[in-house]
């Protein structure tokens, strides 16, 4: 018998979507798709200078993140592919950290960290290896530890 799945997926944190200059990107999903700009982001380690939008209102609004690496010559390169990465809630990301690693799920390096908009956060690689060899089918996954209002929110939706 398999061993139940710890964790829950909640639903869509965020989409990031990149280029070499996020201007344009601003221009289309802000001024011409109406998403609301909430806060700007900086990290060297990570390479990117990222814009951190919504797309709806309230708890269960989505973050569209429009990203530019910081050098374009320098991994990673956050704006390759377009589509950068998927967000997904998760209800418990600890026991989904560890879950996933023993059945053998590359993460990228890091490990469970603070993300961009403060919630903790790792990203399953795209790509498996020798000594993990599940990946994510060649789209980068990050994982986001949903907050307790979230998690109501998402319980009561599933109540009704």
């Amino acid at each position: 018998m398999t061993e139940p799945r710890p964790f829950k997926i909640l639903g869509v944190q965020q989409i990031a979507v990149g280029g070499l200059d996020k201007q344009p990107l601003r221009e289309f999903w802000v001024d011409m798709m109406g998403l609301s700009y909430t806060h700007s982001y900086t990290n060297d380690d990570e390479n990117v200078d990222e814009d951190i939008c919504k797309a709806g209102t309230g708890t269960l609004a989505v973050e569209v993140d429009l990203m530019q690496p910081i050098d374009a010559a320098r991994k990673p390169k956050v704006h390759e592919p377009p589509l950068n990465h998927v967000g997904l809630w998760i209800d418990d990301l600890p026991k989904a950290f560890a879950w996933l690693t023993s059945r053998g799920v590359r993460f990228t390096p890091g490990g469970i960290r603070k993300g961009a908009s403060g919630y903790d956060v790792c990203f399953i690689h795209p790509k498996g290896n020798d000594q993990f060899p599940v990946g994510a089918v060649g789209v980068l996954i990050e994982l986001v530890q949903a907050p307790t209002e979230v998690r109501r929110a998402f319980a009561k939706l599933a109540a009704t």
